[in-house]
């Protein structure tokens, strides 16, 4: 397909508009749209709850207890689970098909309508009348929650409902592009699934993702990537995932875990830490920044991440691209009260609120000056950044995390062109801008129009200058100027074998 064209009356020119390929492609207010439009199929495997709602006032104590009488006058109910899984990747564009076990009741029936109005293919969906399908409620007195009571299956599925969910399993995964295994203990998988889903992945191209309570039990099947919170990952290390900084706990158990978990990646989820991506050796380690939020707001927020993570993989882009969508995904529905979706239109609207203003440089200062007072140390780095590329994404996750706030400095469009010739930028300042400001190790963006950022950084004295691993500090002129206020230039790792250059050569390539 050839790449759209755009005028730019300001030129008179008229330039190709690139726009990286989706395995290529960095977090932008348009992803969310390109992968609904990629529309990958994707299979939801495992244990389906029903959440529900129970809200109502309260203005008296009970006379058989102390206890609040609620007068119930509103009752919601979500998909929760495995199943609230399934909801958020059909919400955000996914041919999704569930996979899983229901009992023949009305809770079941609820679940099942709940679903199909996301647009969740169903047929998968095994009914088995000798369990009750699983359930929360939760009773709220004028929005505080007051009590919750379950329904919990009890016994183990008979070996004819199994058959029927491998065999369901085994139509459903024909054709996919990624299988999603929601394993929280309800007794919907055992070790014969684990061996299927492994016979099944071993030689075929799909994605296998697992979220599961214990990871290691699905060390058998090689999963691509496991989705452990901080408690499970203590779980399948045998520790406690804890210390002054769990993140760097993490980071660094990232072999084990890996190991223990037969995983080729692992994605920590830290809930107000973020999410940490641990991927092999041969790829470095990438965070995101999540939004605080009560923890009222967090139900269901990790089935999100999971199935935004999910959508992105099976569409192809990079993992760490994947994260990022999945921690906006999150931040979008810990905004809210109980379990709840995010749709493909709120993804956008996320990322594109997380882009931010493209700051001027006395606005920047007065910020930089507060962050500092606060005891905040300050990170600058800057660069072109037309196509952005994992290689970029690595630098600024990098770069972020040698500080609390992360500055990035644009070269302007004229300055593009001075540096890399008359054909640059592909992308004009504003789209870099929004493309850069979106992800979430970055804090501020600013522009400067030199060919250096001297006189920005002579302006914000930031605490450690950062710069891409294709330099030496002896190439960099405003070295001597961080050296001189007393500040630290620390030079980044190398990723090879990207180019924003080898990139726009493809794109244009295939154009013709």
């Amino acid at each position: 397909m050839a790449a759209p064209e755009i005028d730019r009356r300001d030129t008179g020119r008229r330039d190709t508009v690139v726009v990286p390929p989706l395995d290529d492609a960095p977090l932008a207010a348009d992803l969310p749209a390109r992968l609904a439009a990629a529309a990958p199929r994707v299979v939801v495997l495992g244990d389906a709850v029903l959440d529900q709602w129970l809200t109502g006032p309260s203005t008296r104590l009970s006379r058989e207890a102390p206890v609040p009488v609620v007068e119930v006058d509103h009752t919601r109910g979500s998909p929760g689970a495995a199943a609230n899984t399934a909801a958020n990747l059909a919400a955000l564009g996914a041919r999704t098909e569930f996979v899983s076990v229901l009992g023949d009741d009305a809770d079941a029936a609820t679940v099942r309508e709940l679903l199909t109005g996301y647009g969740v293919g169903t047929d998968g969906v095994v009914t088995d009348p000798t369990r009750p399908t699983a359930a929360k409620r939760r009773v709220l007195a004028d929005d505080a929650l007051v009590a919750r009571f379950d329904t919990t299956p009890r016994t183990p599925l008979d070996a004819g409902v199994r058959e029927t969910v491998h065999a369901a399993l085994r139509a459903a995964v024909e054709g996919a592009d990624a299988v999603v295994v929601c394993d929280y203990g309800g007794g919907v998988l055992d070790e014969s699934t684990v061996a299927l889903v492994g016979s099944l992945h071993a030689g075929r191209d799909w994605r296998l993702v697992v979220d599961a309570h214990d990871p290691g039990r699905w060390a058998p099947a090689r999963p691509d990537v496991v989705t452990p919170n901080a408690g499970e990952a203590g779980w399948l290390l045998g520790r406690e995932l804890g210390g002054p900084d769990r993140v760097a706990a993490a980071e660094a158990a990232g072999p084990e875990l890996r190991a223990r978990s037969g995983a080729g990646a692992v994605v920590v989820t830290l809930d107000r830490d973020g999410a940490l991506l641990l991927p092999d050796e041969q790829a470095p380690t990438h965070r995101t920044f999540a939004r605080p939020a009560p923890e009222s707001h967090t139900c269901g927020a990790g089935d999100t991440f999971t199935a935004a993570l999910s959508l992105a993989l099976a569409a192809g882009t990079p993992a760490a691209t994947a994260v990022e969508l999945a921690q906006a995904a999150a931040d979008v529905v810990v905004g809210r009260p109980g379990t709840s979706v995010c749709a493909t239109g709120e993804l956008a609207e996320r990322v594109a609120a997380a882009e931010g203003p493209l700051l001027d440089a006395a606005s920047l200062a007065a910020l930089v000056d507060e962050q500092r007072v606060m005891g905040r140390r300050v990170v600058f780095t800057n660069g072109c950044f037309d196509v952005v590329h994992r290689g970029h994404i690595a630098s600024l996750n990098q770069a972020k995390r040698l500080g609390d706030v992360l500055v990035v400095a644009l070269n302007s469009d004229d300055s593009v062109a001075r540096l890399k010739g008359p054909e640059r930028p592909v992308n004009p300042l504003a789209d870099r801008a929004a493309v850069i400001g979106a992800l979430s190790c970055v804090d501020h963006v600013t522009t400067f129009d030199a060919d250096t950022p001297v006189e920005l950084l002579e302006l914000l004295r930031p605490d450690v200058y950062a710069k891409g691993g294709d330099y030496t500090p002896e190439m960099l002129r405003e070295a001597e100027t961080v050296r001189a206020y007393g500040g630290h230039t620390v030079i980044l790792d190398y990723l090879p074998d990207r180019s924003t250059t080898a990139i726009v050569d493809r794109i244009r390539g295939s154009a013709r």
